[in-house]
């Protein structure tokens, strides 16, 4: 699946009030599934002893995703696309580094 695809798959479930005038709804989403994603991993060092298990991961992949979902409705509201984020960074992190 490309960006592309995913953000309008994904707009179709974008279910909240006033979607598309309203940025703060994704934004404190976006801001909650990566504290999940932050907790998951700080429980691996304080329950597994830094060890990744298929468990950890399997949990890790599906808060990604919600992480993914919050980036692509925070886009939406923005008018902008995944590819061009995407684009964007890349770009970014090129010149930062000297390519």
């Amino acid at each position: 699946m490309n960006f592309q695809d995913y953000q309008a798959e994904a707009s179709q479930t974008a279910l909240y009030p006033r979607r598309l005038s309203n940025l703060e709804y994704p934004t404190l989403g976006l801001a909650g599934e990566a504290g999940e994603v932050a907790n998951i991993v700080k429980k691996i060092q304080r329950d597994h002893g830094g060890v990744l298990n298929d468990d950890i991961r399997a949990k890790l992949k599906d808060e990604l995703g919600d992480v993914l979902w919050y980036i692509s409705a925070c886009a939406d509201e923005l008018g902008l696309s995944l590819e061009e984020i995407a684009e964007f960074n890349v770009n970014k992190l090129a010149k930062r580094h000297g390519r």
